[in-house]
């Protein structure tokens, strides 16, 4: 804040003395401390008051005061006096949304975006000091009021000079709102390997084309994915259902990984099949875990006439002349279930 605008803000041109400087000072308080007014803008308001008077204090009065006195120590709550002293560009929170496959790889996001600051041609005020009285008040900072019939009704502020009597104008750049929006785009290069609640830091000095006012804080969320689960250790996990003739007959498939479809042979006596190196990322640009294929064969749930003469022929088919199974963990099978049911029956006879 110039000292210039510190003076308007209380409503006194830039020769009066300290006396008329504190007299303003507790007259704003006492109007705008909000212990005292509940409008919704009575904080910030408050804030700009006790930083004018601390410009004012800071470059020196102007002249002598003409009976010392101290000021009175009134400040604002303590959650204002917190934001005044934080820095005027904090980073910039932003989230960012990936796929698996944009996180595991690494990608560039375009970001737009656009923030409030404060304009600093009236530092915030919202008006800038012409000098001399106000033309609307003549310098008292007040007008009268009128009831319903015209009748006088007292005083209230003077909306031209908001009380303080001094010509103003509104500030050109911010028409009176003292606060500026601005709009940013930028690229941003993601790393390979990101993980959900991951945080990146962009160097807003940095960015080219139309950067940001501040550095960008930006929160990594993983979006839900349609076939593949993320293990905490990298690996990537996913269910495929398979065609249940071709899983007993050990065709080959194409199986959904993060590089895109990959050949998997079936095997009928195995259910789970391991990729190596197919996974997410163990570190930021690390190795890359596996990738694990668990295979739900799918049958039909009612066969047909024709598949049913089929499968009995292919049973059939896995007979020997003696009826006996082919395989010899069948017939090893056979043997073991008539050998039990054999003393089962001696047992019974004997009782």
């Amino acid at each position: 804040m110039t000292t210039d605008n510190a003076f308007s803000e209380l409503g006194l041109g830039s020769d009066a003395t300290e006396r008329e400087v504190k007299a303003a000072w507790r007259r704003l308080v006492s109007q705008w401390h909000p212990d005292r007014n509940n409008s919704a803008d009575a904080v910030a308001r408050m804030q700009r008051i006790n930083r004018a008077f601390e410009e004012i204090r800071n470059a020196g009065f102007r002249a002598p005061p003409e009976v010392a006195e101290p000021p009175v120590h009134e400040t604002a709550p303590q959650h204002a006096e917190e934001d005044a002293a934080q820095p005027r560009r904090r980073p910039i929170q932003r989230k960012i949304k990936l796929t698996l496959e944009e996180a595991a790889a690494g990608c560039i996001k375009a970001l737009r975006g656009r923030t409030t600051l404060t304009c600093t041609t009236c530092d915030g005020a919202g008006h800038q000091v012409l000098g001399g009285n106000c033309a609307q008040c003549g310098g008292s900072g007040a007008i009268p009021k009128r009831s319903f019939f015209g009748w006088p009704g007292g005083m209230t502020e003077c909306a031209a000079c908001h009380g303080g009597g001094i010509a103003q104008r509104t500030c050109p750049d911010c028409q009176g709102a003292g606060t500026l929006t601005r709009t940013y785009q930028l690229k941003v290069r993601i790393p390979p390997g990101v993980r959900q609640g991951d945080l990146l830091h962009v160097d807003g000095r940095r960015a080219r084309g139309n950067p940001p006012p501040a550095d960008l804080e930006i929160r990594v969320e993983l979006l839900a994915h349609e076939f593949f689960e993320l293990d905490e250790d990298g690996t990537i996990r996913c269910e495929v259902p398979v065609d249940g003739f071709a899983w007993i007959a050990n065709r080959t498939i194409e199986v959904p990984t993060l590089m895109g479809l990959k050949p998997v042979a079936l095997r009928r006596d195995r259910l789970n099949y391991s990729l190596p190196g197919l996974g997410f990322p163990v570190t930021r640009r690390g190795a890359n875990a596996d990738h694990v294929v668990i295979v739900k064969p799918v049958f039909p749930e009612t066969l047909s006439a024709e598949q049913q003469h089929l499968l009995s022929h292919l049973i059939a088919s896995a007979s020997g002349e003696s009826g006996e199974p082919t395989d010899k963990r069948l017939r090893e099978w056979n043997r073991k279930q008539r050998a039990w049911a054999r003393g089962a029956a001696r047992g019974s006879k004997d009782e």
